[in-house]
Parts: structure tokens; C-alpha cells; sequence
């Protein structure tokens, strides 16, 4: 029999080796030197060679539609420009920026839920030499948008905090940025990646620790300001893209003011999408006189009314993203107080 080779694996990567998904064997054609036993060996019924075409076929079908997995459009190591496609102002110092991606209006972002990406720009500086910005950041979108990514960010001006009199470079630099503008991305980067059905792994900071699989029942969620981000991240995997789980998510989103609330409409329509499955709670700390939430910096009590209480099998979990004096005073120390352990909360 003579195999023909019908596929082999090539990923970019070119060798002289090719790699056969299936193999198709051709049988010998009737010669005047071969026995009528022999010949009719290789004689193949009609049905039958039509039902093997049609496995191949649809073999054939399945590895492009569910094995041969789409490229990503960004690399981890080396930074690709994206220019600017559209730049919405959601409040006085919050912008939606979106970015079109390098592999086309039908390409996919590919970046794991719970991963974040690295941007970066170069400032040319007063004295004629130049000074690399880098901050990671998490989109609000993923796959469910192709051909772009989109990021929410607060853009710190310079002069407004006496700690930080020259602001947020890079949040300065988006700010700045006209449509047709590149910056540099890479990614994914981060220390957690969600998969499904409240399953979830956590990547040690140290890569010789072995990775943490928990998975969550419950989701407990603290946000402060524009760390809300990955929390939507989350939102969406959780609840959006799987309709027919029970894992339910918690949220308790801190500001300073009502005004600085991001992205408040969807929070709140969600809420009544998903039937029970989601929950929200507002803390600021300066409310106005009809505020009908809570006042102040994020407390035990919060905590313990608006989120899941802790669970011996490690079924809820919380996840925070904030200033880092909100997590490290605020957030831990109520967690702790409460009954959760270390393997029971991250922070992104």
C-alpha cells in the first residue's frame, strides 16, 4: 500500500518533518501480473470508500474549527504597535481607548481571563535623551470583540496630587494619543487564568512553587477606582459566557466620589440580567445627601454584609484589585478577621 500524506502540522515553525494528522491508504491497481485474490484485495465498495471520504473530511473540518487554535495577537517577549482606533471620554479623567489588533478585523486578542497587558512608550526627555514608561493594564474586552482591544483607564494629571506633581506618564500619554497613533503591547502577563465553571489556577510569583488550582462556588469581589477592569473581566467569563452556571458573583466597588463610579450602567443592568447571580454594593468616600449606599473606606462589616462568608473547602473566593493602601489596610486584615485564608483571596 502506498500511505499518502493528506495534512501535516505546520505552525509557522518550518522543518523537513512532516507530522501526518491521518494517513490515507490507496489500494493497488489490477495488473496482469497479480492474481484475481490479489486484485480483488484492493477493490473498494463504493459505500464504503464514500463513508471513509466523508471521515476525512470531517476530521479534516475538526481540526481547523477546534484543534488548530488561532495565533494570538500579541507576543509575550517582544512589543507590537497597535494604533489607536477610537478614544471615548466616560468622565472628567476616564477614557475608553480601543486599539486595532495586528491580525486583522477578524483577528482574536487570545489573552487568557485573568491576564493583563504590558504598554509602553518612549518620552523624549528635556536634555535630548529618551526614558522607557511601562503599565500593565487589563482590557475590558477579549474575544467577544474582534479585530480590536479596548482598555478603561483613569488618566492621573500632572499638578493635582501634591504626592505625584507630575501625574500618571503613561495615562498622560494615552490621553494625548490621535486616532492612527501606535503603542507598543505585549502580553499576556499575570499570575492568575480562569477557565471554566468557577475553576481557576494561581501562578506563583516564584516560578520553582507549583501552580494553585482552586475553584470558587462564590466570588467575592473588591474594587477600588479603575480596578474594577479585571473584575469585568472576570464578570464577563463568569456570568456572560457561561449562561448555564450557578457560580455567583459578589462585588463591592469602592470610589472616592459617585461621579468617579466606571462603567456604573453595565454594573447595574447586570444585576438584573443575571437573575440572582450578581450582586453589586457601592462604598464612596464623600456621598451625597440621598446616597442610599455606603459611606467611607472599605470595612469589616462591609465586607461581611455585601460578600460570601468564608467556606472550610475554599468554595469562595475573593479576588481584589485596588490602590495598594486599600488592599494592604482595608481589604486583608477584615478578610483575615472573617475566616479567610491566603488560599482563599487573590490580588491582581
Amino acid at each position: 500500500f502506498n500511505p499518502i500524506h493528506t495534512l501535516h502540522n505546520d505552525d509557522g515553525d518550518h522543518d523537513d518533518t512532516h507530522r501526518p494528522l491521518f494517513t490515507f491508504f490507496v489500494p493497488p491497481t489490477p495488473t496482469s501480473t497479480m492474481s484475481a485474490e490479489a486484485a480483488a484485495v484492493g477493490e473498494i465498495p463504493l459505500p464504503i470508500l464514500t463513508a471513509v471520504t466523508a471521515v476525512a473530511l470531517t476530521t479534516i473540518l475538526y481540526y481547523f474549527l477546534f484543534l488548530a487554535k488561532a495565533k494570538p495577537a500579541l507576543d509575550a517577549v517582544e512589543f507590537t504597535p497597535l494604533p489607536l482606533v477610537k478614544k471615548e471620554s466616560l468622565s472628567h479623567d476616564t477614557r475608553r481607548f480601543t486599539f486595532a489588533l495586528p491580525n486583522g478585523p477578524k483577528g482574536l486578542l487570545g489573552l487568557p481571563v485573568g491576564q493583563h497587558i504590558t504598554l509602553k512608550f518612549t518620552e523624549k526627555l528635556a536634555d535630548g535623551g529618551t526614558k522607557n514608561h511601562q503599565r500593565s493594564y487589563t482590557p475590558t474586552t477579549g474575544n467577544d470583540t474582534p479585530g480590536t482591544v479596548t482598555f478603561v483607564i483613569k488618566v492621573y494629571k500632572a499638578g493635582v496630587h501634591p504626592k505625584f506633581p507630575e501625574g500618571g506618564k503613561m495615562s498622560q500619554h494615552l490621553d494625548s494619543l490621535k486616532i492612527g497613533d501606535t503603542v507598543d503591547m505585549r502580553g499576556p502577563k499575570g499570575h492568575m487564568t480562569y477557565h471554566k465553571n468557577g475553576a481557576f489556577t494561581v501562578h506563583p510569583l516564584l516560578k520553582r512553587d507549583p501552580d494553585q488550582q482552586r475553584k470558587a462556588k462564590h466570588f467575592g469581589m473588591i474594587a477600588g477606582g479603575t480596578g474594577i477592569t479585571p473584575m469585568l473581566q472576570m464578570m464577563h467569563a463568569v456570568l456572560r459566557d457561561e449562561p448555564n452556571s450557578d457560580v455567583t458573583v459578589s462585588l463591592l466597588y469602592a470610589n472616592q466620589t459617585e461621579d468617579d463610579i466606571l462603567v456604573r450602567q453595565e454594573l447595574e443592568e447586570s444585576v438584573e440580567k443575571y437573575n440572582g447571580r450578581f450582586k453589586l454594593h457601592y462604598t464612596v468616600d464623600r456621598a451625597p445627601a440621598d446616597w442610599k449606599y455606603s459611606e467611607g473606606f472599605i470595612t469589616k462589616e462591609m465586607i461581611e454584609t455585601h460578600l460570601p462568608k468564608a467556606s472550610a473547602d475554599g468554595s469562595t473566593q475573593i479576588l481584589m484589585c485596588g490602590p495598594p493602601p486599600m488592599v494592604k489596610f482595608a481589604c486583608l486584615p477584615n478578610l483575615e478577621a472573617l475566616g479567610f485564608k491566603k488560599t482563599d483571596y487573590f490580588v491582581f
